[in-house]
C-alpha cells in the first residue's frame, strides 16, 4: 500500500468559545483538553466586552480528539458553555509570502476596518492576524481608533509601490499608518 497514513498525532481540532468574564472558559476547556489526552498547541483568548473569547488549536490522536468532542458536547449542554468547535489541519509553510505588520490610528468613525480590509484584499494581500480597539484621548476627548494587522505580501509585489498605494490611501481616509516588516 503506497496510501501514506496520517502519524498518531496529527488530528487537529479547532475550539472557540464564549462566557462571561467571570467564568472564562480557559480553566474548563484546558482542563477537558488535557484530561482527553490532547495538547493545546496555539490559544488565543480575548477580553472582549462583558465576555471572553477563546480560541483554541489543540492537536492529538484520533481517539483523543474524538473523545474531546464528546467532553465539549458535554461541556456545552451540562455547562451552558457555549463552544463550537470542528475538525482542521495546519496551515502547510509557504514561503510565497512576507510577513508585514500595519499599525492604525485615526479617528473613530463607522467603516474604518472594513476599508482597510477592502484594500488588503483588493491587493490579494491575506490578513493573518487583527487587533483593534477604541479608546477616548485623554487630552482631546476624541474617540480614537487603533488597529494593529499582520499581513502577508506576495514575494513578487513590489513593496515600495505597495507602500506608497497604501499611504495614499491611508491619506484619502485620514489614517496615520505605518508598513513595516515584522521583525522577530
Amino acid at each position: 500500500m503506497n496510501e501514506q497514513r496520517k502519524q498518531p498525532n496529527e488530528n487537529h481540532l479547532l475550539i472557540i468559545s464564549v462566557a462571561p468574564r467571570e467564568e472564562s472558559p480557559l480553566v474548563r476547556l484546558s482542563r477537558r483538553i488535557t484530561e482527553s489526552g490532547c495538547n493545546l498547541i496555539e490559544t488565543r483568548l480575548a477580553a472582549l466586552g462583558q465576555d471572553v473569547c477563546l480560541q483554541a488549536l489543540v492537536q492529538g490522536s484520533w481517539d483523543a480528539i474524538a473523545k474531546l468532542e464528546s467532553a465539549l458536547g458535554r461541556l456545552q449542554r451540562d455547562e451552558g458553555l457555549h463552544v463550537q468547535f470542528f475538525r482542521t489541519s495546519l496551515r502547510k509553510p509557504d514561503g510565497h509570502y512576507l510577513p508585514y505588520i500595519v499599525e492604525v490610528t485615526a479617528a473613530d468613525k463607522p467603516g474604518v476596518i472594513y476599508q482597510l480590509a477592502e484594500f488588503f484584499e483588493h491587493h490579494g494581500i491575506g490578513i493573518e492576524n487583527m487587533s483593534c480597539s477604541r479608546y477616548t484621548a485623554t487630552q482631546t476627548g476624541a474617540e480614537v481608533l487603533s488597529a494593529q494587522f499582520t499581513i502577508g505580501i506576495p514575494v513578487d509585489m513590489h513593496i515600495a509601490a505597495l507602500r506608497d498605494d497604501f499611504l495614499e490611501f491611508c491619506d484619502r481616509l485620514n489614517l496615520d499608518a505605518i508598513l513595516d516588516p515584522l521583525k522577530f
